[in-house]
């Protein structure tokens, strides 16, 4: 059956839109028309801003690999000239540098603030897989540019890492070799990693798409973790949360900003600046800052295998989440136990990225075996057993009833106040 053919507007814009509805969907995603709860918070706003740090990532890059050259013989040298020959070239490599933290402080906030408000429930549980593919990816781009530079940490950092593949029974030392295109870390290694990390980001586009498309499927958690029930309980995206974005946004880049022009370096570790040399092993191999509590799990298991396993497992558990998690309310703000535990857990993340800092002797091994140890209890112990046996509070009739409630409780004792 034939489609009644649509009225074209008048404009340019009704041109374009009766060709191609772009304007439609841009409006049905982010405007006026897509509906979003109405007590969404600034917590909110880290989705976006991650968006925006994977367009600085995305552009920036495009502009270093112009001046980049990925020979061991040549890619040291490279960077060097395009801090100091290049125009801007220092302002575009610090920007793709501090990029990269800020990328994963954005995103870590963004998976921290799902954990609390229990967005990986369902029906958000492809969502919430989305979003773990895309940190995932983003580790394996991160990984794959700190080795390009071609300084010290960059080749011993990719020697370790690369080597852990080793301990995967019977197949692991030929996955090594292919990684490295030899027998060792050299050209034809900075060569895969290069052609990788350029390509990886696109990848992540395609995933974020599929992101954003499952959130669209049955819209934004809330900090109530209750569903819509009545059209009362939204508002539109556009004008509301765009300006909040916007306000997000800027203080983003002030923050962004200070690092770029102010503190660059603090981020990164001052081995990078010393050209790779296969015969001097630095003191201490140290990874990024946003690998740490990782690298500390895989170092508390004194087995090889078992530290990698315990160290995928620590992203693994993520995925399993939505099962692990056997409570019928979905945010802590309910859940009195549950927020305190949610703390704990958020501070054993900062411990482990502190020892993942540190050597793996002395008190530093224990305290990074006890951690890994609460990190894994918190989510089989804590989640899975004592889930349904919690007390948790009752939750309000909708979202609007709270907000309004909450709107007129602040004028009752503003009120009372003044009498």
């Amino acid at each position: 059956m034939a489609h009644a053919p649509k009225e074209q507007q008048p404009g340019i814009k009704g041109w374009i839109e009766y060709r191609l509805p772009v304007f439609s969907f841009i409006d049905n995603s982010l405007g006026s028309s897509y509906p979003a709860p109405r007590n969404l918070n600034y917590w909110w706003n880290f989705g976006s801003i991650a968006g925006i740090c994977l367009i600085i990532q995305i552009l920036t890059g495009l502009f270093l690999s112009m001046h980049y050259t990925a020979h061991v013989n040549m890619a040291f040298d490279s960077v060097e000239s395009i801090m100091r020959n290049v125009n801007g070239g220092w302002l575009l490599r610090y920007m793709h540098a501090v990029g990269a933290s800020m990328f994963f402080t954005v995103v870590y906030i963004h998976i921290f603030r799902g954990l609390y408000f229990g967005s990986y429930k369902g029906p958000r549980e492809l969502l919430w897989w989305f979003g773990l593919v895309i940190l995932l990816l983003m580790m394996a781009t991160a990984f794959m540019g700190y080795v390009l530079p071609w300084g010290q940490m960059s080749f011993w950092g990719a020697t370790v890492i690369t080597n852990l593949f080793s301990a995967i029974p019977g197949v692991g030392e030929s996955i090594v070799h292919l990684l490295w295109g030899g027998f060792s870390v050299d050209n034809p290694t900075l060569n895969r990693f290069y052609s990788l990390h350029f390509v990886l980001p696109f990848v992540i586009v395609g995933v974020v798409v599929l992101h954003i498309w499952a959130l669209h499927q049955h819209g934004s958690n809330n900090p109530l973790g209750i569903d819509v029930k009545t059209p009362q309980d939204t508002i539109p995206f556009h004008p509301y949360y765009t300006v909040k974005d916007f306000f997000g946004f800027g203080i983003f880049f002030i923050i962004f900003a200070w690092f770029v022009f102010f503190s660059p370096n603090s981020l990164g570790h001052p081995d990078n600046y010393i050209p790779a040399n296969s015969m001097v092993t630095p003191a201490h191999i140290v990874p990024e800052w946003y690998f740490l509590p990782f690298y500390a799990i895989l170092r508390s298991v004194p087995d090889k295998l078992g530290g990698v396993l315990a160290m995928f497992a620590a992203i693994g558990i993520l995925f399993a989440l939505p099962w692990i998690d056997r409570s019928k309310v979905r945010s802590a703000t309910f859940r009195p136990a549950f927020k305190k535990l949610f703390w704990v857990f958020l501070l054993d993340t900062i411990v482990l990225g502190y020892i993942g800092g540190k050597p793996a002797e002395g008190t530093y091994l224990i305290v990074g075996q006890i951690a890994t140890l609460y990190y894994f209890a918190h989510f089989a112990l804590l989640y899975y057993i004592s889930g349904p046996r919690e007390k948790t509070l009752p939750l309000p009739e909708s979202i609007s009833k709270s907000v309004l409630d909450k709107c007129c409780g602040h004028d009752h004792n503003h009120d009372k106040s003044h009498h």
